[in-house]
């Protein structure tokens, strides 16, 4: 690893908690390089110290490391069934509800779910966990600053809320980012915890074997409370559900049964 970079992925690491180091070098360096060359820089030290001190340049380098597919407010209609049909059942029987975003990706899922639940008890009520296999991810997460594509389908009133505008970026408000804790996960080695109220993965399970579904679905039933929701992808309805002790509640919500 040349020196230069070397000393630029330390810096990156020290500022936002992201390490270049743990990505493919030749992929991660050919890439930066050609962002700080279009940039007109000669060197990562000269393109570290500008993004240092200019916030909306720093974001940039933010989007490019991060290959980001999530987004707030995905599939917008699903989370207006969480709102008005699932989350108002929950809190008939909890006032406070365990929250667990399952592979949370760069956090906008978490973030979501916070903002919805804003509507029915102060953020500082709010507790939500929020997982994910990948450190990189997870520190992309806690910064909290998005692209404007991220927000395309987040209602106005809640950009207006909870978001503030930084040249083409947006950053996600503080009393929004407490009310989330970020912790690295694994879904098929690591204990689940709970017992849980809400369950929300989506489009994640896709990209898992049916054994390695079958195991995950299991640990999820396991550590819900009877009545307990688990609410999945738009491509990841689960046809059997009965075999895990789910029931449907909704298209793509699955109670667990009492």
């Amino acid at each position: 690893m040349s020196g230069d970079y070397e000393q630029f992925i330390y810096k990156i690491k020290i500022k936002s908690g992201i390490d270049l180091a743990l990505y493919k070098e030749a992929q991660m360096k050919r890439r930066l390089t050609s962002l700080y060359e279009k940039k007109g820089y000669n060197s990562f030290e000269e393109y570290f110290s500008t993004i240092n001190r200019d916030q909306e340049l720093f974001n940039e380098f933010l989007d490019r490391i991060t290959i980001n597919v999530s987004e707030f407010y995905r599939n917008n209609k699903r989370w207006e069934v969480l709102e008005k049909n699932i989350l108002p059942k929950i809190l008939q029987r909890t006032k406070r509800p365990k929250l667990w975003s399952a592979a949370c990706s760069s956090g906008e899922e978490p973030y979501t779910l916070a903002m919805i639940m804003s509507n029915f008890m102060p953020l500082t009520d709010v507790r939500i966990l929020a997982t994910d296999i990948d450190e990189n991810i997870l520190a992309r997460a806690k910064l909290g600053i998005y692209p404007e594509r991220s927000l395309q389908e987040a209602p106005e009133d809640m950009k207006k809320k909870f978001f503030t505008k930084d040249g083409s970026f947006y950053k996600v408000s503080e009393e929004v980012k407490r009310a989330v804790s970020f912790k690295k996960h694994n879904l098929l080695s690591d204990p689940y915890g709970g017992p849980y109220d809400l369950i929300v993965c989506r489009n994640v399970l896709i990209y898992f074997t049916e054994e390695a579904k079958d195991l995950i679905y299991h640990k999820f039933s396991q550590c819900l409370n009877p009545g307990g929701i688990l609410f999945v992808g738009s491509t990841e309805q689960i046809f059997n559900a009965g075999q895990y002790g789910f029931e449907a509640e909704d298209t793509f919500f699955y109670k667990k049964c009492l």
